[in-house]
């Protein structure tokens, strides 16, 4: 019997590399001795990077408005650099809140709370606990920083659980000229629904209030199953469990199903270091792909009978412990949104094509549920939705494997989440957004100049 494994190692060793690497090179106000040495920023996984004029790290808030005021060129805030896409890249300016972190009020009774923007998602959870607060629902990835996860509609799974821009209920934005900007949906309200995902085009988020619940715990339960069999079955998993997704091993007949629900059952003692690392088991399927890609039939074979290795114990613990997962290995990643109706069906001609094309990959589908809102550029607005992602290791080419991909999500009405790759341009996108027009011309309105705009999003809001 092999070496049991757990939901964290089907898409792991992520690190905090990326996160060091997009952290600002330098004080706001640094010796002019390195002026002239500009510092390279890159993200997570590698593939974009940028070698930008400044990186500057305000300490306060006069300091940011000082720093956008006279920056000369574009400027892009930066996070912790978890987006695939291109949000951040600029040969300008790039902003980091690192100094802009941490619990700033909160609210017993409303159970609302607020966090400056720059806040690690990772460094949540624990001084929510001790307010007796929790985020409502979680990604499975915290390495971003708040305003970073907003600005893209980052999730979870869950089809009675919205993103965490859905979550937030008031914001500070810095804008482009320098004013500092109060929303939420009584103050502001055509600001707020815009800064509640806006890519980073509206400004810099200084502060961001969230509504959360009552701090609890979780349960996880892990199964592996016949991928069809959980897809015929998708009805059952989403109304049985709070939080329901699968991570499909590709070139396999096979799925891990994860279910999450609440509990106020004790903890479990923690896990290995065995279980936490997964090194074993994505070792594994990553030989299995280097040695046995010309042996598709051999390999299926062997993926299949991997699942007689798997041992599962349910794991009980505080809500943003189960909820986030280490990843220490990097990849590149394509997400699209489809009406949750559709998700079966793409996902089915997402798997024919890997297999009818022998297309190179190991990393698992994630497969998940999202709850509609009323976000202009949220990937949800409007409709109850399924998320589908694919993956391709950081070292191996991903551009022709994702080009394979993409144009099943188009056929089902996909819609890209912000932070991963994806080739659509402002005459596609604003055709699958009812609301595009409203955001743009908050955007034109905050900043007539572009000040905030780098190349991606140029050809995303189709400007010069």
């Amino acid at each position: 019997m092999g070496q049991p494994f757990s939901r964290r190692q089907l898409l792991q060793r992520a690190s905090l590399l990326g996160a060091l690497l997009a952290l600002p090179g330098r004080p706001l106000w640094a010796e002019s001795s390195l002026a002239s040495r500009p510092i390279p920023w890159r993200n997570w996984s590698g593939a974009q990077s940028c070698l930008p004029l400044e990186r500057l790290a305000p300490k306060n808030l006069d300091e940011l408005i000082q720093a956008i005021r006279q920056a000369p060129g574009k400027i892009r805030p930066v996070g912790s650099g978890h987006s695939f896409s291109a949000l951040v890249p600029t040969d300008g300016t790039l902003l980091s809140l690192s100094h802009f972190s941490g619990l700033l009020e909160h609210d017993a009774q409303s159970l609302q709370a607020e966090f400056a923007g720059g806040t690690p998602m990772s460094q949540m959870g624990a001084p929510l606990k001790e307010v007796g607060q929790a985020l409502v629902n979680m990604a499975d990835i915290d390495y971003q920083t708040l305003a970073g996860a907003i600005a893209t509609s980052t999730h979870g799974t869950g089809v009675d659980f919205g993103s965490y821009s859905a979550q937030v209920c008031g914001l500070q934005l810095v804008s482009a000229a320098g004013d500092v900007l109060d929303c939420s949906r009584d103050n502001n309200p055509a600001l707020f629904d815009a800064a509640r995902v806006s890519l980073g085009a509206l400004g810099v988020v200084t502060r961001v209030r969230l509504q959360n619940r009552h701090a609890y715990r979780l349960r996880e339960r892990q199964w592996i199953a016949r991928t069809e069999e959980l897809l015929e079955d998708i009805d059952n998993l989403t109304r049985d469990n709070q939080h329901w997704e699968m991570l499909v091993v590709t070139h396999s007949d096979y799925a891990l199903s994860v279910a999450l629900n609440e509990t106020e059952g004790p903890e479990t003692p923690p896990l290995s270091p065995e279980e936490e690392g997964g090194n074993g088991f994505v070792g594994l399927i990553e030989g299995l792909d280097k040695y046995l890609s010309d042996f598709p039939d051999l390999r299926r074979s062997l993926l299949n009978n991997m699942r007689h290795l798997a041992s599962f114990e349910d794991r009980v613990d505080d809500s943003y412990e189960v909820f986030a997962n280490v990843r220490n290995v990097r990849f590149n990643e394509m997400e699209y949104s489809v009406p949750a109706e559709l998700g079966p069906a793409c996902l089915r001609e997402i798997l024919k094509r890997i297999d009818e094309g022998n297309l190179r990959t190991w990393f698992p589908i994630e497969y998940r549920y999202v709850k509609a809102d009323d976000i202009p550029l949220s990937m949800f607005e409007g409709r109850n939705s399924c998320s589908i992602s694919v993956h391709q290791h950081y070292a191996m080419d991903h551009h022709n494997f994702f080009a394979a991909i993409e144009p099943i999500f188009w056929k089902y009405q996909g819609r890209p989440h912000w932070g991963k790759l994806h080739s659509l341009g402002a005459r596609q996108l604003q055709a699958l957004y009812p609301r595009w027009q409203a955001f743009t011309e908050v955007r034109q309105a905050l900043d007539p100049h572009g000040r905030f705009v780098n190349a991606h999003l140029a050809g995303i809001f189709g400007l010069a």
